[in-house]
């Protein structure tokens, strides 16, 4: 049998331009098929996309603490009390969890801060953070250095800016080194950072959480507590978690099962329940896809069945001239995978299209909607095969029977 038999392409041709009504409704069956599921599981895939750049924002394995307001009585102590962060807790938990690896303070500056410099006078948010800070937010230097125990334990007055800071400010300039105003103080930048959590963590400056309490607040005070436990089970980080509640829980006096007293984020757990999230999601779209390439392959096959019984008065007269049972089956059988093939490969392409440009969408929770090509290609695959065998059996019937008997068919 040969594949590229000019003969047999030039009849099926005509014989789709004189049935145009049902070569269509076959090809939109197959092509809404494929598109509907590439669609679907390209746009599960940008969600789950956008989620996890919102986690690669700060380190999976971290866990952040935020004092609160105790909801219980506790030796004595009334309720109500502002649980607040101080550097005796930073040091505490240095000393007394070992298999922390990173321990990073934050201080918070209320409001923004104009940042001046030669003619330019903007405003940005300040944080003062410890060193570690770079490890659990995950951040990257792209230019200089980041703020170093030095800086810590010297109050220093230097400053890393982000990114959108350095092209507002400086443009072609190179900032490292030069001296910028922050409130009353001047500060040298030492470097120049990018996070990938989002574009505002482009626009903030970091100093020295050291100087941070001094200048601008006057105490020891500390905003907020984050780690990294290193290579630990989470078994092991769920340990962790208890013995520094624990910890802090005695520091100040509050009931550690008062869960209002101290709020903790633990990246890892969150993580964790978004990816079971989106393993549920995308298990209901591949449902909904493949329900849908179901459907297609089904109309496929029903057409495939119109087609040879109608074409079975012209099978008798190809026979009655002298056509092989091959012959006629293998014709058949050529213009059901043209027609399921092509109108697949137009569904993909039209879905890679749409998915090209929602991939335009500035969200920060769906990004780079995409699918494994593989897929699409083996969907394609599975209706071509159906529409085949949809039409081997009643073809392989049809040339089965007498010339005579088929001529005689309405």
């Amino acid at each position: 049998m040969k594949f590229f038999d000019q003969d047999k392409w030039n009849e099926i041709f005509v014989s789709i331009q004189k049935h145009k009504l049902r070569t269509t409704l076959t090809a939109l069956g197959v092509f809404w098929g494929i598109f509907l599921l590439v669609i679907l599981l390209g746009s599960g895939q940008g969600m789950q996309n956008g989620i996890e750049k919102q986690f690669r924002g700060d380190a999976l394995n971290s866990i952040w603490m935020y004092g609160g307001s105790t909801s219980k009585t506790f030796n004595g102590l009334p309720k109500g009390r502002r649980i607040q962060f101080n550097n005796d807790d930073f040091e505490n938990l240095q000393e007394q969890f070992p298999e922390i690896e990173y321990l990073a303070g934050r201080v918070f500056l209320s409001g923004t801060q104009i940042l001046k410099y030669k003619k330019k006078n903007l405003s940005f948010s300040v944080f003062g953070v410890s060193p570690d800070m770079i490890h659990v937010e995950n951040a990257q230097i792209t230019s200089g250095r980041f703020l170093n125990k030095t800086d810590e334990q010297k109050r220093r007055k230097v400053a890393v800016i982000g990114s959108q800071i350095k092209d507002e400010v400086f443009g072609n300039e190179d900032p490292i080194g030069k001296d910028i105003l922050l409130g009353d103080g001047m500060y040298r930048v030492v470097g120049i950072s990018h996070d990938p959590e989002s574009n505002q963590a482009q626009r903030e400056i970091y100093i020295p959480m050291s100087v941070a309490q001094v200048v601008f607040h006057g105490n020891e005070n500390i905003s907020n507590l984050s780690l990294i436990g290193g290579d630990l089970s989470e078994e092991q980080v769920n340990q962790l978690q208890q013995g520094i509640t624990e910890t802090l829980a005695a520091n100040h006096q509050f009931d550690p099962t008062d869960n209002r007293a101290l709020y903790i984020n633990n990246r890892y757990e969150d993580y964790k329940r978004f990816q079971n999230l989106f393993l549920g999601i995308k298990s209901f779209l591949w449902f909904v896809g493949l329900g849908t390439v179901l459907a297609g392959i089904v109309g496929v096959s029903n057409i495939m069945l119109i087609i040879v019984k109608d074409r079975t008065k012209e099978i008798g007269i190809r026979k009655a001239l002298g056509a092989t049972p091959r012959s006629i089956v293998s014709m058949i059988l050529t213009e059901a995978i043209f027609i399921t093939s092509m109108a697949g490969y137009f569904g993909l392409a039209a879905g890679i299209v749409v998915l090209s440009l929602l991939d335009n969408l500035d969200s920060d929770f769906f990004s780079s909607p995409e699918i494994n090509l593989g897929v699409g290609l083996a969907a394609i695959i599975i209706l071509v095969i159906a529409g085949a065998l949809a039409g081997l059996i009643p073809s392989m019937q049809a040339a089965k029977i007498n010339p005579i008997v088929a001529m005689r068919t309405d």
